[in-house]
């Protein structure tokens, strides 16, 4: 798999979130057309799998955290970026969402959650901030911000 085929196994989802204001009900709508352990969400992980493995995602960054753009953001992702991280139990940067974030949670511990959130998808409204955590052992998170637009407010 390559970046254009990734990006167009990732359209149903772009679709739908491009057409929605990211809040939670976002969120339960992501979980309930493409649920954690439904084929769409398992064809998604195990394409970050791969990808990692052959070596074009999550290229930079060291153990315990490992990142990186994997699309930016195009009118066939409905404007949306689309990022990729691998966090071992670690807090990220302190980052904004100027438009929101949409993220998929995909534990490789099976207790990781991400913010306390396990398998599956999560929003932060426009203008919302945290630190990235992943607790309880390692988690990918693939995360879509609109405009590709992220700003992180502390190293």
């Amino acid at each position: 798999m390559n970046h254009t085929e990734f990006r167009d196994l990732l359209k149903p989802a772009t679709e739908l979130i491009a057409r929605r204001t990211i809040n939670a009900v976002l969120a339960d709508e992501l979980n309930q057309v493409f649920p954690p352990r439904g084929e769409f969400f398992k064809s998604i992980e195990q394409a970050c799998h791969d990808a990692i493995a052959a070596g074009w995602m999550c290229t930079q960054g060291s153990a315990g955290r490992r990142f990186g753009r994997v699309i930016e953001p195009c009118e066939q992702t409905g404007g949306l970026s689309i990022d990729v991280v691998e966090l071992d139990n670690i807090a990220g940067p302190h980052h904004r969402h100027p438009n929101g974030e949409i993220c998929m949670v995909m534990p490789l511990t099976p207790a990781a959650v991400f913010d306390k959130q396990p398998r599956g998808w999560c929003t932060y409204a426009p203008d919302s901030a945290h630190y990235p955590t992943v607790s309880n052992g390692s988690a990918l998170i693939l995360y879509l911000l609109p405009e590709g637009k992220i700003e992180f407010t502390h190293p």
